[in-house]
């Protein structure tokens, strides 16, 4: 091939119609008859395919749902369950922070509010047993803003327990709750 035989072209009305074409979005699906010439309706049966879709994707990933090989049909069903459940909360908690707190995702204000946990206060008494108090530890002002923003306050505190025993000794002291 020489330069003489080599010729460069452009297809301008190719050109003209994918430019057209730029922006919509085109769906082409079969519709029973009594839907028939109603693009609207097509597009919300599409709508709730993305939705489902990204049920799936929140479940994998937000709520941290991997596949587990159960044996029995029982327990499948209770995994998926409890998988349902806590999309329902995370769906519910999406529609609460579009209208409380626009711009935080589920996702954010989970990983901020799990620093917020209960610990067990353990204090020996002098007979020998163990005095055990459950407390929330503080939210920190962030939290706090998101908690109010919520509506949400923290469960009131569960009543002390007395726990018999043998004490445990400050040197090697376990965590309380990991002994009860």
């Amino acid at each position: 091939m020489s330069r003489a035989t080599l010729r460069c072209g452009f297809d301008w009305e190719g050109w003209r119609r994918s430019r057209e074409r730029e922006g919509a979005y085109v769906l082409r699906g079969y519709l029973p008859a009594a839907m028939t010439g109603d693009g609207a309706s097509l597009w919300r049966m599409y709508m709730q395919l993305v939705q489902a879709e990204q049920a799936f994707k929140d479940i994998k990933g937000d709520l941290a749902v991997r596949p587990v090989h159960h044996q029995f049909e029982a327990r499948v069903k209770a995994h998926i369950l409890v998988a349902f459940l806590g999309y329902v909360l995370l769906a519910s908690l999406r529609m609460r922070l579009r209208y409380t707190a626009t711009g935080l995702t589920p996702r954010a204000v989970l990983e901020k509010l799990s620093a917020i946990r209960m610990v067990d206060v353990c204090i020996p008494t002098t007979d020998g047993r163990l005095l055990v108090m459950p407390r929330y530890i503080e939210p920190e002002a962030d939290q706090q803003l998101i908690l109010d923003k919520l509506h949400l306050a923290s469960p009131p505190k569960p009543a002390p327990r007395i726990r018999s025993g043998a004490v445990i000794r400050p040197a090697a002291a376990p965590p309380c709750s990991a002994d009860l």
